[in-house]
């Protein structure tokens, strides 16, 4: 009885996937509102798949057998946290699906101008990136936060009608309950955050200054006066390169392509495969963001890029084949609701450990062809600048999440102030004279990927720990066909049969234990003995 009811939960999912992928593509590569509302559709089918009550009963009926093979409990279970939190009325699942589609629109179609002339998400970074006129970046920093005076007022609406649909559910609260369906226990993960930002503080306050007198030197203004436009991202989420670590020079008339390619050849996890199908140059019309789409399951997976020849976007290719990496190498023979990753922090982690080897010694050697005079030279500082990176990081990412859960506890209290008031107390940053505007609302994630925010700092943890296990345990060499061989195999090919803590725990011989990151970032001595 139970194989034949999962057979058919497999054949469904399978349909609705398929279909919600290519109307979600479509959206996000077309900008055309059509496929935006197609998309919107589609995600209410998948909805209402997960809200039907008759099989909401079954799965949690069958979950009381004791006869299950392993693979079946976690099909059934993978299906009731997907069904929990959707059910729901239909019309309440379509309202927040046409909402969520609206204000997914209004983020890929807005374009803020400044002085008359309109402004990508690329000419924003450009200026934050390159410009020395305190004016020009004030300017284009306000401007990368228009759009959230564009979609507040309807973001609030959803939130309070994600919130009122958990409330029907038995949850306090949207955020409570997506803890809860992802497998994630809310105290503990919030705990480890806290216990980050106390490990890594004086370190993180030490080279917090060091950047900012170098920043104020740049700009020509006292430490204490510099503001969030003064920094290189407008959430203040990555760490500026300096001269002596900014590598763009080495990435100029480079194939991006060719090079991430060779990356994964080197490992025997081929993905060039994979680029006839992805958008991976920048264009009118397109989401801004990059990101990783599987179709199917079964081979389709599209990478949306917006390409140029600098290290951000190699960076960034690097991560998002990682992503694929991990779609691709997924058993085949695995019934379809197993054929993806484990857990989102567990994408990310493989994303995370391939997206930051731009500044790694051995891929910089091996794949740019950096001579070891050149290496020697540039180590000392990329590695202080990795650890800067990976606290700013850390930060930002602890900052939305805060946010976030205060966000759905209380949508009605003073948000614009409560989010600069984060800012300042995480990230240290100065806010703006004016801290009325709704600046928080312009980052897309609260609309597009709720309660999402968490799962990069656990993927960021998850990457240290395995990372550190491959060093010490299958090879000093990265690079290699042996570490393809045990990553493709330990880690890409069980796909979601195993929960994500006893995945780690399976490969690296322990669950999630932060330390790893702790100490290999958090400590100051690391970069100063």
């Amino acid at each position: 009885m139970v194989a034949k009811f999962l057979d058919e939960q497999n054949e469904q999912f399978q349909k609705l996937l398929k279909k919600s992928t290519h109307a979600g593509w479509m959206a996000q590569t077309t900008g055309e509102k059509k496929w935006a509302e197609e998309a919107g559709k589609a995600s209410s089918e998948f909805s209402l798949f997960y809200a039907n009550q008759d099989r909401y009963n079954q799965v949690k009926s069958y979950l009381q057998d004791s006869e299950l093979t392993m693979e079946q409990r976690r099909q059934l279970e993978i299906l009731e946290y997907g069904m929990k939190e959707n059910q729901l009325d239909k019309d309440t699942i379509e309202e927040m699906s046409s909402m969520s589609s609206e204000l997914n629109y209004l983020f890929n179609t807005y374009l803020p101008e400044v002085n008359g002339k309109k402004l990508s998400a690329n000419d924003i970074r450009n200026i934050l990136l390159n410009s020395t006129d305190s004016k020009e970046r004030e300017e284009a920093w306000k401007a990368s936060k228009e759009v959230g005076q564009v979609v507040s007022e309807k973001l609030l609406e959803l939130v309070k009608k994600r919130n009122e649909a958990a409330r029907k559910l038995g949850y306090e609260n949207y955020y409570e309950m997506s803890f809860a369906n992802q497998e994630l226990d809310l105290e503990e993960v919030f705990s480890m955050f806290e216990n980050l930002v106390e490990q890594s503080d004086s370190t993180y306050r030490r080279l917090k200054s060091e950047l900012d007198n170098e920043l104020a030197k740049k700009f020509g203004v006292k430490a204490e006066q510099l503001r969030p436009w003064h920094y290189v991202d407008p959430f203040f989420q990555e760490a500026p390169a300096n001269e002596q670590t900014n590598l763009d020079q080495y990435f100029k008339g480079q194939d991006l392509e060719k090079l991430t390619a060779d990356t994964f050849d080197s490992m025997d996890m081929p993905i060039e495969g994979l680029y006839a199908s992805s958008d991976l140059n920048p264009r009118e019309g397109k989401n801004p963001t990059a990101f990783c789409m599987d179709m199917n399951r079964e081979g389709d997976i599209r990478v949306l890029c917006n390409n140029v020849d600098n290290t951000y976007w190699m960076g960034t290719m690097l991560h998002e084949f990682g992503h694929a990496a991990y779609n691709k190498y997924v058993n085949r023979d695995l019934p379809y609701l197993l054929r993806s990753f484990s857990h989102i922090l567990t994408t990310e982690a493989i994303a995370m450990l391939f997206g930051k080897m731009t500044e790694n010694r051995e891929w910089l050697s091996k794949f740019l062809k950096l001579d070891d005079e050149k290496l020697n030279t540039l180590m000392p500082s990329l590695e202080e600048h990795e650890q800067l990176k990976m606290l700013i990081s850390a930060r930002w990412i602890i900052t939305f999440v805060s946010f976030e859960r205060k966000l759905y506890e209380n949508p009605d209290q003073d948000l614009n102030a409560l989010w600069w008031g984060t800012v300042e107390k995480i990230q240290l940053l100065h806010p703006p004279e004016d801290r009325t505007n709704p600046d928080w609302a312009a980052k897309i994630h609260f609309t597009l990927a709720p309660v999402y925010y968490q799962n990069y700092l656990l993927g960021e943890l998850t990457a240290a720990q395995l990372y550190q296990h491959i060093k010490n345990n299958v090879s000093d060499e990265f690079f290699s066909l042996k570490v393809g061989a045990f990553i493709r195999d330990a880690f890409l090919a069980p796909g979601a049969t195993y929960h994500w803590n006893e995945k780690i725990e399976k490969v690296t011989g322990e669950p999630l234990n932060p330390d790893h990151f702790i100490k290999a970032y958090c400590h100051y001595e690391k970069v100063n003995n």
